[in-house]
């Protein structure tokens, strides 16, 4: 799941979609959480791509509705 989209690539995609992906990285960020939490994260800088990954995707939801 590491594979970060650029938002021309995420607006090709569709509002189901995009909804899908918002969960699927609320649900590995707050798996991220933890393992930061129990010292166990070793990539720390992959809970700020997840939560810029979101918001990129929050934004475009927003700009089409």
């Amino acid at each position: 799941m590491s594979d970060m989209k650029k938002a021309k690539e995420l607006r090709e995609i569709s509002d189901s979609d995009l909804k899908e992906r918002v969960n699927e990285l609320a649900a590995e960020g707050m798996k991220l959480r933890f393992q930061k939490a129990t010292m166990q994260l070793t990539n720390t800088a992959r809970v700020g791509q997840v939560q810029r990954e979101i918001a990129r995707i929050k934004t475009i939801l927003a700009e089409r509705g």
